[in-house]
């Protein structure tokens, strides 16, 4: 599903450049779950965008689900971005004005997805998700939790092959926390993949797999 080779990313600094990422390998198969782990400043969350398509500066080789990324023309990045890719953000990014069923059939609107499929897929989610007394409300109406919960709804909606998460119950109390994981499990066991950014051991846990990033250099964590 994903394969990088050599992948490096760098800033001019007076007398030389800063690194950001440097000769990242990683392959990812279909339906693995993998944590990204490591310290602040260690190139996680570059790494992340770049996976997610929003960050084009960057040298080396990316395949995503069979297509070659470096040299896409914008248009066609952001039409494979919105194809094949979910987001997952730790401070959920709703838009306020929108009531829950508006946020969640927001995405669909960019895709040629009839009204009534758009409507059938909101009431699925709702009802899945155990927010269908929300899909009235506004953002501002709900808890952090709530909000995280439609937040995921959002991004699976277009059902979309690989599922990125930046810290995402970064901002929940624990037992929320506890259920924005359960349910990205579940995501996955359903066949998501699942790439997730994380400085929790236990959210990261739940993944498969965990790669450890330290000053841009990424290596598999030891068994």
């Amino acid at each position: 599903m994903i394969e990088l080779q050599k992948l490096q990313k760098s800033h001019p600094v007076a007398g030389g450049r800063v690194w950001v990422l440097r000769q990242v390998d990683l392959r990812i198969q279909p339906g693995e779950f993998v944590s990204v782990m490591g310290p602040s400043g260690a190139g996680k969350s570059t790494l992340l965008s770049v996976l997610g398509l929003m960050d084009g500066e960057w040298e080396g080789e990316y395949q995503l689900d069979g297509h070659a990324v470096r040299g896409l023309a914008p248009k066609a990045r952001q039409a494979l971005q919105r194809e094949k890719i979910g987001f997952i953000f730790q401070h959920y990014h709703l838009i306020d004005d929108l009531t829950v069923a508006e946020n969640l059939e927001l995405p669909l609107s960019y895709r040629d997805v009839a009204a009534s499929e758009r409507k059938a897929r909101v009431a699925d989610l709702l009802d899945r998700f155990q927010i269908v007394g929300k899909k009235d409300l506004y953002p501002p109406q709900l808890s952090g939790g709530q909000q995280q919960l439609v937040a995921v709804a959002r991004a699976v909606i277009s059902r979309p092959a690989v599922l990125l998460a930046d810290e995402p119950t970064g901002a929940l109390h624990s037992s929320q926390g506890h259920t924005i994981m359960e349910l990205l499990r579940e995501l996955n066991r359903e066949g998501t993949t699942i790439v997730q950014v994380t400085h929790s051991e236990e959210n990261a846990a739940y993944a498969g797999r965990v790669v450890e990033m330290a000053d841009g250099w990424l290596k598999e964590r030891a068994a």
